[in-house]
């Protein structure tokens, strides 16, 4: 068994506590806002109250418990999950359009990063104004919000060890505040019974629109299994059975008190004006500013997962070319640990525009959702092409497909319904970013498709030539170029060019190094071919797409193996530092491509280029992105010359002199 299947499956203790304060804030903070979402400022009636019980517990089993703990974490990629992680899986079966669900589905979960923070820390403390109807949270929230991304910097090592044992208090206190009213009325357990989900949804007019705040109760499923590297697969499935239950109690406990006080408002239950939140009704009066505290750390917790699940999924996507190359960073030496300063502002600030635009948690709640049903839709069609690429049964295959698309587009039609009343925000934030994968990964395959190979072996003697034409000036002792050729006996004619015509490039040994972004997460191989002894040496790197590309640092590894071999000799041919064994030179070149005027594009595809590279003005450049000591880094700019204007028939006129 792979080390990676041992790590999947193998079960602690410590394992389980950490669990609970990596994957579990985002649903576990969902009693907050739910029931409150689902009854609104109508009167409360016993059998909406019952049907939005059983609608949230067969939502927990069958969404959250089956589709995702049972079946979505099976989808593991070397031990990785996430959306991402299965589209590199299912792209292996060469199906056209699969790209479209991984960008609609990654695009999604990041808008849903944007959102949860606002409506998690908004909820939890709203609950001041049961001591002062008047404050004004929105300062307040924003100085957490401020606090907790400006933090990020430093990584989570030392405050995520309170994660967990934070998170198992929250998870307590739901329980317990959960069973006492239940207990007082214990007939609500009747509402696990489906009945009163169906009856809610066919009979009662308010059964759909009801339908839409349900969704709310499992929208953090998706961290379950985007998480699932940090925490393994059996420990997920294991402190599920503690949450969900947790969560239930919680729920039923809610339900209990409000039908309990039938026909009132929550603002009638409210100890002052504003309506009444059944999470903190349910406490008694000493219990509120402890219970406050709680939530407040829950609601940070679950944001900080988020904003980290963010980091891992902009990281996983510049290596599949659907985002511009962005500064990352690596605060601590936990494996996939990240920091990327640029998403870290645009998160804060995004989240600061939803505090500022909606104000209040119950009007978030329009917002929250819409997003993030698209995701788990995306998320659906990929596990069904796994399991067709592992050959499940058709049957179960077509079964599971079909159940999952009826329940997830009842929850998206549910949730259009707050299009106007929010929703837009999601979905235009999620659009955006769709628009920038989208344009950034066309982009990439328009270049490459007018990209001019050549054999390098029709060069062979020329370089080698070169290399001893003692008539040029020796550029470098080493000179390495980047390139996006796959095959090792093929080079860029632009690199053939940069180095016989644009100016001469001599050099004693002529390096090719090709990365190439394999499908699993955290490969780090490399293989070197010697094309000329002593002159040409290609080196290629498999590096998985979780791994950063660390070029610098990598190729003087590999070089550094190959001395040790007596594979090479880097030593300096100048003859005075030859005879003190002084290292040779290293000098990389990077070929970036600008778009030239000379072309006759198709209106799209110039669109998309013309956006292409507004786009990567802001981003990192190639030697940044690779790594590369800017020192050392010498960048050719050469044009883009795609379908070129038919030639120029001019006509010579003769002088009449």
């Amino acid at each position: 068994m792979s080390s990676s299947h041992k790590h999947l499956n193998k079960v602690t203790l410590g394992g389980l506590i950490v669990t609970l304060g990596i994957i579990y804030g985002d649903i576990g903070t969902s009693p907050l806002y739910v029931m409150k979402a689902i009854m609104g400022e109508l009167p409360i009636q016993e059998d909406v109250v019952l049907g939005a019980l059983s609608c949230i517990f067969w939502t927990l089993t069958l969404q959250t418990t089956v589709k995702y703990v049972i079946l979505t974490l099976q989808a593991d990629n070397k031990g990785e999950g996430g959306i991402f992680s299965l589209y590199t899986l299912v792209k292996r079966l060469k199906k056209r359009g699969l790209i479209v669900p991984a960008i609609i589905g990654g695009s999604a979960l990041l808008a849903d990063g944007i959102i949860t923070p606002p409506i998690s820390v908004s909820s939890a403390i709203e609950g001041l104004r049961i001591y002062n109807p008047d404050i004004d949270t929105v300062p307040i929230v924003i100085g957490i919000l401020f606090i907790l991304f400006a933090i990020q910097r430093f990584g989570t090592k030392l405050v995520g060890k309170f994660f967990g044992p934070m998170m198992l208090i929250w998870f307590g206190m739901l329980g317990i505040l959960g069973i006492i009213p239940l207990v007082s009325n214990i007939a609500v357990l009747k509402a696990l019974n489906p009945y009163y989900a169906i009856h809610l949804l066919s009979i009662h007019h308010e059964g759909f629109y009801v339908l839409g705040f349900v969704f709310l109760c499992t929208t953090g499923a998706e961290a379950l299994y985007s998480d699932m590297g940090h925490c393994g697969r059996s420990n997920i499935r294991i402190s599920w059975g503690f949450v969900k239950s947790m969560l239930v109690l919680n729920y039923f406990g809610q339900g209990a008190y409000l039908i309990s006080h039938s026909g009132k408002t929550l603002s009638q239950l409210s100890h002052n004006s504003n309506p009444g939140n059944p999470f903190y009704l349910l406490m008694p009066d000493w219990f509120v500013p402890v219970g406050i505290a709680i939530a407040t750390s829950a609601a940070v917790i679950a944001s900080q997962a988020l904003i980290s699940g963010s980091f891992t999924l902009i990281s996983e996507a510049m290596r599949l070319n659907f985002w511009p190359k962005v500064s990352v960073k690596f605060p601590t030496e936990l494996r996939g640990q990240l920091y990327i300063p640029s998403v870290n502002w645009l998160l804060f600030l995004g989240c600061v525009f939803v505090v500022l635009h909606f104000r209040e948690s119950g009007n978030m709640e329009a917002a929250y959702g819409l997003a993030i049903v698209l995701c788990m839709i995306m998320t659906t069609t990929l596990l069904g092409y796994y399991m067709v690429m592992k050959r499940y049964n058709p049957l179960l295959i077509l079964f599971t497909v079909m159940v999952y698309f009826s329940i997830e587009i009842s929850f998206f039609i549910a949730n259009i319904s707050k299009f106007t009343h929010g929703g837009y925000v999601s979905l235009i934030i999620a659009g955006l970013l769709s628009t920038i994968m989208a344009v950034w990964f066309t982009a990439k395959k328009i270049r490459s498709e007018y990209t001019e190979f050549t054999k390098i072996d029709n060069y062979k003697s020329v370089l080698a030539d070169l290399s001893n034409d003692k008539s040029i000036p020796k550029y470098a002792t080493h000179l390495v170029y980047l390139t996006n050729a796959q095959f090792s006996d093929e080079i860029e004619s632009k690199i053939i060019y940069s180095i016989l015509q644009k100016r001469p490039k001599r050099a004693d040994i002529y390096w090719f190094v090709h990365v190439n972004v394999v499908d699993e997460p955290y490969r780090m191989d490399y293989r070197v071919r010697e094309i000329m002894k002593d002159d040409v040496i290609r080196v290629d790197f498999y590096l998985g797409f979780r791994v950063a590309p660390r070029v610098n640092l990598m190729f003087k590894n590999v070089v550094k193996d190959m001395v040790k071999n007596g594979e090479v000799d880097i030593t300096s041919r100048y003859e005075s530092l030859n005879r003190n064994n002084v290292i040779g030179d290293f000098k990389f070149v990077i070929i970036e491509k600008f778009l030239s005027y000379d072309n006759d594009l198709p209106w799209y595809e110039r669109i998309i280029l013309d956006i292409y590279f507004i786009l990567k003005k802001v981003s990192l450049t190639e030697g940044r992105a690779f790594g590369l000591d800017n020192s050392s880094v010498k960048v050719e700019q050469f044009p883009i010359v795609i379908h070129p204007p038919e030639d120029l028939h001019l006509t010579r006129v003769d002088d009449p002199n």
